[in-house]
């Protein structure tokens, strides 16, 4: 796992997808402007995951993304993930390193 704001901190989101896609990770985030400039500018990132629950209630968001890595799992590639509180939803991506 590699932590952004500890590696790079204050690269702007393009570059940060750039690096997703250059080592082929799938992008965690909390930032939903990630998923809405790779839908915009259709670049090819390995998968997103979206997590949409408050800062406050941290134990059932890392609750909610165990499920989600155990119900997924490599299926998360190519996909476009969110992890709300009482449900996911999960698309394909446009376009995706595996395309």
């Amino acid at each position: 796992m590699v932590y952004v704001a500890e590696i790079a901190s204050g690269i702007d989101d393009t570059e940060v997808l750039r690096q997703a896609q250059a080592e082929g990770r799938l992008l965690l985030t909390e930032d939903k402007g990630f998923s809405d400039l790779v839908f915009r500018s259709e670049m090819a990132v390995p998968g997103i995951v979206l997590l949409r629950i408050s800062p406050v209630r941290q134990v059932l968001k890392w609750t909610r993304l165990e499920a989600a890595v155990g119900q997924f799992g490599e299926r998360l590639l190519g996909r476009y993930l969110v992890i709300e509180e009482a449900r996911l939803r999960s698309r394909p991506l446009l376009r995706s390193l595996r395309a």
